[in-house]
């Protein structure tokens, strides 16, 4: 597995994409996971930086803020890691290799490569982060299952699906005009 410095440069901004969104987050009072642009920067960078890179961008994610690196709302190590969200954070490089494996399989043109392109994105850039983030909630809470569903769930399903439609299209345009393999540098001769 060759890394090209264009793929690692754009894996890192990405990362700091997360970073960034994090800082835009809206608290709920009865819950420890707050509202944020997060998952949309982890959908964007499977969908735009491809598998390998979008993997690479959370992945650095993660270790740096295990090492301690203030990196998830100002704040870092394993405490943050084994909290309350950790649970959805662990999932991050995951999902965003599953969005970069399957989305470059799909045409994003018409309505049906619209939808293929929002299914893929609702399951594995929203839904998947729940099957890591809610059990982990409950087990770190406390709660039961089904609790933890509506503390770290159903309150962000609306939202989920509004930032998936937004990653979308986004993915949809920037493709259009920077594929994957121009982004990351993967397939470009070298000179």
């Amino acid at each position: 597995m060759k890394l090209t410095l264009r793929g690692i440069v754009f894996s890192a901004l990405f990362a700091a994409f997360v970073v960034l969104f994090g800082f835009i987050s809206i608290p709920l009072g009865f819950t420890p996971v707050p509202i944020t642009l997060q998952t949309l920067a982890v959908m964007l960078a499977g969908g735009l930086l491809g598998a390998r890179y979008g993997f690479l961008s959370m992945a650095l994610i993660v270790v740096l803020t295990a090492i301690g690196f203030p990196l998830l709302h100002g704040t870092g190590g394993l405490g943050v890691l084994l909290g309350p969200t950790g649970g959805y954070v662990w999932m991050w490089p995951i999902s965003a290799l599953l969005i970069g494996w399957l989305l470059p399989r799909i045409r994003i043109r018409g309505i049906w490569g619209y939808a293929a392109a929002f299914l893929v994105l609702e399951l594995f850039g929203s839904l998947l982060l729940y099957v890591g983030g809610v059990p982990w909630l409950a087990y770190v809470t406390g709660m039961s299952l089904s609790k933890a569903m509506v503390a770290g769930c159903y309150p962000y399903l609306i939202g989920d699906a509004i930032k998936v439609a937004a990653a979308t299209l986004i993915i949809a345009s920037v493709r259009q005009v920077f594929p994957p393999e121009r982004l990351t540098g993967q397939g470009i001769p070298q000179e």
